[in-house]
């Protein structure tokens, strides 16, 4: 039997729908941290470090002679975990650190600019460059290890030592990144500084010590910064010139130092080469490894998920009752800003990542490109981010759908199974976006390409963009003379692959901030190269990111549930010419939902129906989505006549909320069943509530695509709105119900910022409470 009612002895829906595809699960590790666990553990250290604040000074108490030092450390775990600048705590303490004299020691006047660059950069940018000429003027230049830094300025000599160089690193690199100037001078010293005192397995350590976790870390970061400002990058500009395509190897230091870590990696102690207590600096440890796996770009650090699997032992070992943390320093205000720190920038949702295909610099000619993009696009957006690479070769399905948008670079050809091919595949099915490029005159790999999506999307060929597509106006504004030609592939509910053979991580690369001077024709371009890349990332997110804690579920393929059909609730889905199987994965996405959520048991197998099928009488309830105006023959029309008179029902949605599409249904309908009158369901009706052990819907979430104004980002809001269905009513039920707003997309994780339609958790329990409801009649 097809015809099914729902289960009686079934439990209320009492758990609260997550997004459509990132259901929580385990990921490569066991680690079970939800986002809730860790924004609580967040509140809690943020609450406890406020507590300890003088309220009379504005400050912490400081450590010996270290005047603002541990204020500041303070101050900048409370910013970097939302708090604002004008937060009443965070606002006395700046004033106390503004008050505070000229710089003296290093960590302090460190801390204290990272605390300026963060808050208030442009009032406090007179003591950014205050402290910044200081720190460079603390350097130490006189043998035998020049380039480091010690606790104080020493008149530029002294023994300098890993944890002040890494401090001192920092503060410049965050003055550089406002806008301060610091000599390349001093980084070239600090580079010499630290691949001098690496030691031969690949690890730092404090001075003398032997090599540890912290310190590796250190020296990582701190190489990474460096690299950042010195390297003249895999593009370059010569006599007015733009030359793409240097070559250059990687920085051994750094191969090795991430080697050490990888074999070391440890998020429960401070891993160590030697006999050194593991729990020493174990707080300051995990700060390090935070930034290491951020600035490098990595998810995993060797095997390991380093933020979820941080994040987990962090806030088991959070006290239960005041919320801090406790390290070996015994200085509980200490542990905590550094825990925090970790929770808080570490969680920086991913917005893009760039996908490793290859051992040779093939997938990297330009290592700098998404790197550089990012923080422009952080700047574009006001709120942080973060971007990682991902190995193709140990990566599964559910690694690719971690990140919105997949960027591919190439050159030559890449090496491509059939396994990975079915990968890049199912990513785009279940939300994902590939945003790719060939780069450095890649005629083979633009050729590859081509021919791989039409492999892959047969019915979906690679087209040019036009240019009123939403892709060149999401962000912002591109100059005419700067566009380049964009290919773009249809699936589903939007366009989820760009393309550009011309090449963009070449003008990425050379976006440094390092305060290099271009040529004014260059400086132009390489803004505008930007700006096609914030563009596509803009409309792929809808500049909406999840959680970095949600992992994604794939969902199974049709052919995986076949154990689970018999006796199962089968739901068609009906054919016309107006787009019926545009958002192919809607239904099935929509029914997993209902099994995992509200116990149905529903088979997953896709029945597409013409309306005038012998067999609709077997199905309970017809499916129906599209996008472009349609017509039935009669013979259709005679068959939903019937199948509506024997107790069926139809239900279905406008895909991206087409108008052509709905006028065209609502017209069917009427034409269907001349007698009754197409109407609104009213916002009381009961199943708008948890009658049919749904969902309460008083209110949903709408994304609202607003019209496109001049020299405006392309703006969706959300809005809290009452549920809009509308459809036929027969002897008191209705037995079609319809949503102008799109459900399907949404179903399909594919809501973009030309789509209006319900977010994902609201447009499936909509679609739970429809068939629960038609169930019931």
């Amino acid at each position: 039997m097809r015809r099914q009612s729902a289960n009686a002895g079934q439990s209320p829906l009492g758990c609260i729908l997550v997004s459509l595809i990132f259901l929580a699960c385990s990921g490569p590790v066991s680690a079970q941290i939800t986002a809730d666990q860790v924004r609580e553990s967040i509140r809690r250290g943020v609450d406890f470090i406020k507590q300890e604040q003088n309220p009379k000074t504005g400050g912490w108490t400081d450590a010996h002679q270290q005047p603002g030092g541990v204020t500041s450390l303070c101050v900048l775990a409370l910013l970097n975990a939302g708090e604002s600048p004008d937060d009443p705590s965070v606002a006395a303490a700046l004033d106390y650190l503004r008050k505070l004299g000229n710089p003296k020691m290093v960590y302090a006047t460190s801390l204290q600019t990272m605390v300026f660059c963060v808050a208030e950069p442009e009032q406090d940018r007179l003591l950014i460059r205050r402290n910044a000429e200081w720190l460079e003027s603390a350097q130490v230049r006189g043998k035998p290890t020049p380039g480091g830094w010690s606790y104080s300025a020493g008149g530029g000599r002294g023994s300098p030592d890993q944890s002040n160089s890494q401090f001192a690193v920092l503060a410049l690199h965050e003055a550089q990144q406002v806008g301060v100037f610091v000599s390349p001078k001093t980084w070239e010293l600090a580079a010499r500084y630290w691949h001098q005192n690496q030691r031969k397995d690949g690890s730092w350590g404090y001075r003398t010590l032997a090599g540890s976790g912290s310190m590796t870390c250190a020296g990582l970061s701190s190489l990474l910064i460096c690299a950042k400002n010195l390297l003249r990058g895999d593009a370059a500009v010569k006599n007015g010139r733009v030359l793409c395509c240097g070559r250059h190897e990687p920085i051994e230091s750094i191969e090795l130092g991430f080697r050490w870590l990888d074999k070391n990696f440890s998020v429960r102690s401070n891993p160590s080469a030697g006999k050194v207590n593991s729990q020493n600096w174990y707080h300051y440890y995990m700060y390090g490894l935070e930034r290491v796996g951020r600035m490098g770009g990595r998810r995993f650090i060797g095997d390991h998920d380093w933020y979820r699997e941080g994040a987990e032992v962090l806030v088991d070992t959070q006290d239960k009752l005041r919320g801090f943390w406790m390290g070996s320093s015994r200085n509980p205000t200490i542990s905590t800003a550094l825990s925090v720190l970790f929770l808080s920038k570490g969680r920086r949702p991913v917005v893009v990542s760039k996908l490793q295909h290859s051992l040779t610099d093939n997938w990297a000619r330009h290592r700098s490109d998404i790197a550089n993009l990012t923080p422009y696009v952080e700047r574009l957006w006001r709120r942080p981010l973060t971007w990682q690479t991902i190995n193709f070769d140990s990566a599964s399905v559910e690694d690719l759908l971690q990140t919105p948008v997949l960027f591919i670079s190439a050159s030559k050809r890449i090496a491509l199974t059939e396994m990975k091919k079915r990968m890049l595949k199912k990513y785009v099915d279940q939300g994902g976006f590939l945003f790719v490029e060939s780069c450095c005159d890649g005629g083979a790999f633009d050729e590859q390409f081509r021919k791989l999506m039409a492999e892959l999307f047969p019915d979906a060929p690679l087209r040019l963009l036009p240019p009123d597509h939403p892709v060149w106006h999401a962000q912002k504004r591109i100059d005419k003379e700067f566009v380049r030609p964009l290919y773009g592939l249809e699936t589903c509910c939007r366009t989820s692959v760009v393309y550009c053979p011309d090449g963009l991580g070449c003008y990425w690369e050379l976006a440094k901030e390092n305060g290099q001077v271009y040529p004014e024709p260059i400086r132009q371009e390489i803004e505008n190269v930007l700006g096609i890349g914030a563009n596509v990332l803009a409309y792929a997110t809808g500049r909406e990111l999840r959680d970095k804690l949600d992992m994604p579920v794939p969902i199974a393929s049709s052919e995986e549930d076949e154990s689970l059909q018999r006796g199962s609730l089968y739901i068609g889905k009906l054919q016309h010419g107006g787009g019926s199987d545009d958002a192919p994965a809607a239904l099935v996405n929509l029914l997993r939902i209902a099994q995992n959520q509200a116990g149905l048991r529903v088979s997953m197998a896709r029945q597409l129906l013409s309306p005038s099928d012998a067999g609709l009488p077997d199905y309970p309830l017809l499916f129906i989505h599209g996008r472009r105006a349609f017509r039935w023959s009669v013979e259709d029309r005679k068959g939903l006549s019937q199948f509506v008179k024997n107790g069926g029902i139809i239900f279905g949605d406008a895909i991206c909320a087409s108008k052509p599409f709905a006028d065209a249904f609502r017209s069917e309908m009427q034409e269907i069943f001349p007698d009754s009158e197409w109407k609104r369901v009213p916002n009381d009706h009961e199943l708008f509530t948890d009658e049919f052990r749904g969902f309460e819907l008083k209110q949903v979430r709408l994304r609202k695509t607003e019209s496109r104004q001049v020299d405006r980002p392309l703006e969706a809001n959300i809005e809290e709105v009452s549920p809009v269905l509308e459809g036929l009513e027969i002897d008191g039920n209705f037995v079609v119900l319809f949503s102008p707003f799109d459900i399907s997309c949404a179903m399909e994780n594919h809501a973009s910022l030309d789509c209006t339609g319900y977010v994902a958790e609201d447009a499936a329990r909509l679609g739970i409470n429809i068939i629960l409801y038609a169930l019931q009649q």
